[in-house]
């Protein structure tokens, strides 16, 4: 699959051909959901915690007697159904992570791949990187480019100019090749890979 390669200043750097095997598969969604929700599970804290009645400070005496008041019995004052009592069943610092098998990892990842390029989101850049770190000169480069919400995947290190000049724009992430990953390419409307994240994509899935 042949592809033009573009520059930043919306100018042709020749083309590349990209590996069918990576961006040519049938896109499988329950693959790339199972993905995604491990992602999200994986980086979410868990340190939500409410106190249980073991861990209220309160006098563990009998409140009344058993009989004859006509209320319900009771035996403590740290039960949930008292205020300032213990919560029943709350929850507790934890893991959400869950185990996922690599092979589905990777495979994921080719096919989120592929879903981008079959709705013509991916496009390939010649090269991710800027002279000075200026904002502004940047925006008027993706203007050109028609970019206003995209990810860009570099090779095995991002440009030092690029990666500050691009960091207080909204809604553009920039990466190293090595952390490419399902929940970011299918956040974003475009990706840009450089030829050198290209050639490591395919040195990677051999």
């Amino acid at each position: 699959m042949k592809v033009d390669v573009i520059t930043l200043d919306g100018g042709k750097a020749g083309s590349v051909e990209l590996s069918e095997s990576i961006f040519g598969c049938e896109p499988r969604q329950d693959l790339i959901q199972r993905v995604v929700l491990w992602q999200l599970a994986k980086r979410q804290a868990g340190t939500h915690k409410t106190k249980g009645r073991a861990e209220i400070w309160r006098t563990g005496k009998k409140l009344y007697k058993q009989k004859g008041t006509g209320g319900a019995r009771h035996g403590s004052a740290r039960v949930p159904q008292f205020r300032g009592g213990g919560r029943a069943m709350g929850p507790v610092v934890r893991s959400h992570a869950h185990d996922l098998p690599k092979k589905v990892r990777v495979l994921a990842l080719r096919h989120a791949l592929s879903a981008k390029f079959r709705d013509g989101s991916i496009r390939v850049l010649d090269k991710a990187a800027v002279a000075v770190p200026k904002t502004k000169g940047l925006l008027a480069q993706f203007a050109k480019l028609g970019i206003s919400n995209a990810l860009f995947i570099d090779g095995g290190e991002v440009d030092m100019n690029f990666a500050l000049a691009s960091r207080n724009i909204p809604n553009v992430d920039v990466l190293p090749v090595q952390g490419i990953n399902v929940y970011d390419l299918l956040r974003r409307d475009t990706v840009l890979l450089t030829k050198a994240a290209v050639e490591a994509l395919e040195a990677q899935f051999k």
